[in-house]
C-alpha cells in the first residue's frame, strides 16, 4: 500500500449522510485509507448497502435523524471517546422554492438537517477533539453558500450558515489544534432531490443553470477533497472554503 492509503490509520472518523452519494463515497474512502469509520445516516437500508461495500470491520453504522439530539449522542457514543475527523456531509435540498413561496415545513426541515444537525455534531465532537489536542472538521457547504442563484431560499440560507459556522469554529479552536474547513461543491451526481417546484425558479434559474454551470462531478471527486482537508497534508489549512465545482465559482 502507498503512504496515502495509510493516511487515517489509527484514526476515527465520523461521516454523516454515509448511506449514499458523497457521504458513502467519503466513508468508503476513509475506510480504505485505514480509518475506523462511524457512518451515520437516517436509513438503515442504505447503511447496510454501505457495509456490504466496505472492508470488513472498518465501519460502524448508526442509523438516526441527526436533527435529533439523541441520534447525535448515539453517533458520538459509537466513537468510543476518539474523534479525529468529523465530516458533516448529510444535507437535503428545498425544491428551489424562492422566499415568497417557501413553506414552513420545507424551511424547518432544511434548517434542521443542514444547520442544526451540523451544529449539534460539532458541539458534541469538539470537546473530544479539544481534550485530544487535535482534530479536523470538514463541512459540506455548496455553491449556494457562495451565491444566491444556485438553489432555493431555504437551502441557500442554510449553506451560507454552514460557511459562517465553519469560519467561526476555525477561528475559535485553532489554538486547540483543531482545523475546520468546508467544501463548496457545485453539481454532483447523487441521490439528493434537486427538482424545481417553482415556476419562478424555472424561469429565473433554469436558463442560468443550463447555460453556465459545469457538468456535475462524481461523488468520489468530493470525497477526495474531504479526505485531503481532513489529512495531515492540509495541516496549514484552516477556515478555508474550498470550491469543488468545475470552475463554476469563477464564472
Amino acid at each position: 500500500m502507498s503512504e496515502r492509503q495509510h493516511r487515517f490509520a489509527g484514526r476515527t472518523a465520523i461521516i454523516t449522510g454515509a448511506g449514499a452519494g458523497i457521504g458513502m463515497a467519503t466513508a468508503l474512502r476513509f475506510a480504505a485509507e485505514g480509518a475506523r469509520v462511524i457512518a451515520a445516516d437516517i436509513s438503515t437500508e442504505r447503511l447496510a448497502a454501505l457495509e456490504a461495500k466496505a472492508l470488513a470491520g472498518s465501519i460502524v453504522t448508526v442509523a438516526g435523524d441527526l436533527a435529533r439530539e439523541e441520534s447525535v449522542q448515539a453517533v458520538v457514543a459509537a466513537a468510543e471517546g476518539q474523534i479525529d475527523v468529523l465530516a458533516n456531509v448529510a444535507g437535503i435540498m428545498d425544491a428551489f422554492l424562492p422566499a415568497a413561496e417557501v413553506d414552513d415545513a420545507t424551511w424547518e426541515r432544511v434548517m434542521a438537517v443542514n444547520v442544526t444537525a451540523l451544529m449539534r455534531l460539532m458541539r458534541a465532537a469538539l470537546p473530544v477533539m479539544i481534550q485530544a489536542g487535535k482534530g479536523a472538521i470538514v463541512n459540506i457547504a455548496s455553491e449556494a453558500g457562495l451565491r444566491g442563484s444556485a438553489a432555493g431560499f431555504a437551502y441557500t440560507t442554510s449553506k451560507h450558515a454552514v460557511i459562517g459556522m465553519t469560519r467561526s469554529a476555525a477561528f475559535m479552536y485553532a489554538k486547540d489544534g483543531i482545523r475546520v474547513n468546508a467544501i463548496a461543491p457545485g453539481g454532483v451526481r447523487t441521490s439528493i432531490e434537486g427538482s424545481m417546484k417553482s415556476a419562478l425558479a424555472v424561469a429565473r434559474q433554469g436558463p442560468l443553470l443550463q447555460s453556465v454551470v459545469p457538468p456535475p462531478a462524481e461523488a468520489d471527486d468530493i470525497a477526495a477533497a474531504i479526505a485531503f482537508l481532513a489529512s495531515d497534508e492540509a495541516s496549514n489549512i484552516n477556515g478555508a472554503i474550498l470550491p469543488s465545482d468545475g470552475g463554476w465559482s469563477v464564472l
